[in-house]
């Protein structure tokens, strides 16, 4: 009866954070070495294994529980579509990659997963880091820190900068104009 129960509990366990990752990149290279693959199914994809409105909250920090329900919506959808689109004009333009899988390191609901991305010669660290919600849901990718470069970090900084000079709506017109751009140079 326990041997049941125990494998029942295993069995409906949310994958690990190595496994979310090692999923999510065989999911992208299948999409952007495929000769249909499109920059929306490869969205898809990505919001499978990565929570862009975490990666949005976290980025904006203290700014963002000021911001109403509706501002915050706003922001997260023009960030979703700016982080996409980014997303697949690189892994596009980039084609196929090997990668090495490191280690995983979880400290209660955050994780990181070590890996080397390996294109040409080139031999790029990669380490995600994703987080859940609590113990029962699933792991979701956050960040990731390419050769000690953040993503999360990286946009904190210049959102810093625009949030001093324009405010909340200079920044989101920012956004909203970059992510046009983005997205019409995948057309």
């Amino acid at each position: 009866m326990f041997a049941s129960l125990l494998a029942a509990v295993l069995f409906a366990a949310a994958p690990a954070p190595l496994e979310v990752v090692k999923s999510g990149n065989a999911e992208v290279q299948k999409i952007i070495t495929s000769k249909g693959g499109t920059p929306e199914q490869l969205s898809k994809a990505v919001a499978r294994f990565v929570d862009w409105g975490e990666l949005s909250k976290r980025a904006l920090g203290g700014t963002w529980d000021k911001l109403t329900p509706a501002q915050r919506k706003d922001f997260s959808e023009t960030m979703q579509g700016l982080l996409r689109a980014s997303y697949a004009q690189k892994a596009f333009s980039q084609g196929r990659a090997l990668i090495q899988y490191g280690q995983e390191s979880i400290q209660g609901n955050e994780a990181t997963v070590d890996t080397k991305v390996i294109m040409s010669r080139d031999r790029l660290p990669v380490r995600y880091k994703l987080f859940r919600a609590n113990d029962k849901s699933e792991w979701r990718i956050y960040d990731i820190v390419t050769d000690d470069i953040s993503l999360l970090e990286t946009y904190q900084g210049q959102f810093r900068k625009i949030l001093a000079n324009k405010g909340f709506d200079g920044l989101l017109t920012t956004l909203k104009s970059k992510r046009a751009q983005l997205e019409k140079s995948l057309e």
